[in-house]
């Protein structure tokens, strides 16, 4: 096995100009095929909301939930640096309610990071996550959690005052301490200025080629969702249609009386003989199933 992905190994990724490959997972069977596969970072997104739980956003999620699926994730995984959200309204209330749920996350999941959401206005939450020995990685631009000021899923910092803002964010996450940002949904141009002025690596996501890192969902990458394809997003397999087929065909051979075949079934060791050929008599039932009649 290679060696275990740490925060360091990711700021060494980029000195030397290694990408980093970042993808998310929310339980120990996609983290340990992704880990086998390559991942550098796995990410226990706030995504889960939407992926795993239907939801129309990521706000409906909560600190219990995270921490169960970080908890799955971690078992899962061997190599890969797992870092896990913060979800909406576990840090904005307050700094020391932002490290007791930080340090859940590492704690109780397990994870070796966590990330959140905010720029300018979380510096000190950033900071005294840091100084509480919690490895933080920020996240700026189009931000989800974010998504009813913002007016929804909007790509960021087109004009020069928006693109202001994000770089003074992105210095912001860094002055504080983090190590590592996600860039979500802003202009590759932009992307690009941010990644050249910071010292710590930055993730793209919807932000161009210039990132020092990529983070999709992993759901997305598969073509799980065939419904749902933004810009941003590249199918790297059709996975939908290879699950349904697969479905089917089990339904097609159970309807059939195909499956399960011989080669599926278990047989008894000697002929099993059981009480009453015509049938059982009442009081003997209890004593075949374990239960009074």
């Amino acid at each position: 096995m290679k060696d275990k992905v740490t925060i360091q190994t990711l700021r060494k990724y980029k000195q030397i100009g290694q990408k980093i490959c970042m993808v998310t997972a929310y339980d120990a069977t996609f983290a340990r095929i992704l880990d086998d596969g390559g991942a550098d970072a796995l990410l226990v997104g706030d995504s889960l909301g939407m992926v795993i739980q239907g939801q129309d956003s990521t706000l409906p999620v909560t600190m219990d939930q995270m921490v169960y699926h970080t908890q799955a994730v971690r078992r899962g995984t061997r190599r890969a640096l797992v870092v896990a959200d913060l979800p909406y309204l576990s840090y904005h209330t307050s700094e020391d309610e932002a490290v007791r749920n930080a340090g859940r996350l590492i704690a109780e999941g397990g994870a070796g990071a966590v990330k959140l959401e905010g720029g300018v206005e979380f510096e000190n939450v950033i900071r005294r996550c840091v100084r509480a020995s919690i490895p933080v990685m920020g996240h700026i631009g189009l931000m989800p959690q974010s998504m009813n000021v913002m007016g929804g899923f909007v790509v960021q910092g087109r004009d020069d005052a928006a693109a202001e803002k994000i770089l003074a964010d992105a210095l912001a996450v860094e002055r504080a301490g983090a190590f590592s940002v996600v860039l979500e949904g802003v202009p590759m141009e932009l992307a690009k200025v941010i990644s050249q002025r910071l010292t710590i690596p930055t993730i793209g996501i919807g932000a161009g080629l210039d990132c020092d890192g990529q983070v999709l969902v992993c759901y997305d990458l598969l073509g799980m969702n065939p419904d749902f394809k933004p810009k941003f997003v590249k199918h790297y397999a059709q996975h939908y249609t290879g699950i349904k087929e697969a479905a089917e065909g089990y339904f097609r051979e159970v309807r059939a009386r195909e499956f399960p075949g011989d080669e599926h079934s278990f047989h008894a060791k000697k002929p099993i003989r059981l009480v009453g050929e015509e049938g059982p008599e009442p009081e003997k039932l209890g004593a075949i199933y374990g239960a009074p009649v």
